[in-house]
């Protein structure tokens, strides 16, 4: 199949251009999967703002097989991310008169002042897990004495690694086996909290999203948060643990350009805490560990496997959820249980 038959074959209208809405659906008719999930990344991400012509299909797609990278390399140079002079989240924010911010800053300390998330994930534990590691996890935290941590609205980012359908209910979850909705239902509370944070905040915040390359189905938003999520919302195409790869996705532009802006912190939360999470907060904490950036984790918007909260002999029988917290800190990642934003 040429590029122009495949052109065709994914613009179902016949219209000239291919919309996002035709990219999955046309995807998902072709049985496209794992082979093709990273050119549905790429050109899912192209066609956030608008629909892609097909002599620029063409270019994607022969720069694609032209580079030893892929859909990894030079191609994510012409994203949205790249061609936009500020980020899709710095484009629809602006700034907030006082009396907005004052509204603000009361309303998100009430919000969180009525969040008890590290209750949230003990509960769940005991009864999803048990009790004994429920009760291992929340000494863990008490010994840490990481109750909370005031971020300023102003001075912060916010990243939310790979809040995605596929780890709730797609191929990622599915693969675990018999045992799958047990072993997601943290990472489901942790997407709940991430909706429910973004509902009352996304506005205000300058936020920014992963996406892991997944085929058509499991690619999109996590349901709690389809609605939230704005549908011309830009995001970083993260293949591997860290967010740091592609070097060509964005996300260091960006970090420099709100470093720019006068911000210092980034905040990350998303999933797996022992995994994405951990090494995207590590690898950009040492990559800008001269230019001032503080990164800081929130748990209360973080989340993991169940049986990664259960203490094992590989971890010196901390859980991995515990052994990747230890690391962070170690690394000098501010870790928290849960931000307090004014």
């Amino acid at each position: 199949m040429t590029l122009n038959e495949l052109f065709n074959t994914l613009d179902l209208d016949q219209d000239g251009v291919l919309s996002r809405s035709e990219l999955h659906e046309s995807a998902r008719r072709m049985g496209w999967h794992w082979k093709e999930a990273p050119i549905l990344a790429v050109l899912d991400l192209f066609s956030v703002l608008n629909p892609i012509s097909r002599n620029n299909f063409i270019a994607y797609m022969t720069q694609i097989s032209e580079d030893s990278h892929g859909p990894y390399g030079k191609v994510l140079l012409n994203s949205p991310l790249f061609l936009s002079s500020t980020s899709s989240k710095k484009l629809k924010v602006s700034k907030l008169k006082s009396a907005d911010a004052h509204k603000l800053s009361k309303k998100q300390h009430e919000l969180q002042l009525n969040d008890k998330t590290s209750n949230d994930i003990i509960s769940l534990l005991k009864h999803i897990a048990s009790l004994d590691d429920a009760n291992n996890y929340q000494n863990f935290l008490k010994n840490l004495d990481i109750n909370e941590l005031e971020v300023p609205t102003d001075n912060a980012a916010l990243l939310i690694i790979d809040p995605q359908k596929s780890f709730t209910k797609g191929v990622w979850m599915k693969s675990i086996g018999h045992k799958a909705e047990l072993e997601v239902k943290p990472i489901q509370l942790a997407f709940q909290k991430c909706a429910q944070f973004l509902n009352e905040n996304y506005k205000f915040i300058e936020t920014m999203f992963t996406r892991c390359p997944f085929p058509p189905g499991s690619y999109d938003w996590d349901d709690a948060l389809t609605g939230i999520i704005d549908t011309k919302q830009l995001y970083f195409i993260k293949p591997g643990n860290s967010v740091l790869y592609p070097p060509t996705n964005g996300f260091r532009e960006w970090v420099d350009r709100f470093i720019s802006d006068g911000k210092k912190i980034l905040v990350i939360a998303g999933c797996t805490l022992n995994s994405c999470v951990r090494v995207s907060a590590i690898e950009t904490q040492k990559y800008f560990k001269n230019q001032g950036l503080r990164i800081v984790v929130d748990l209360s918007l973080a989340g993991a496997r169940t049986s990664s909260f259960r203490p094992s002999s590989l971890y010196g029988g901390l859980s991995a959820v515990e052994s990747a917290v230890q690391e962070m800190i170690d690394a000098g990642v501010r870790v928290t249980q849960h931000i307090r934003w004014i």
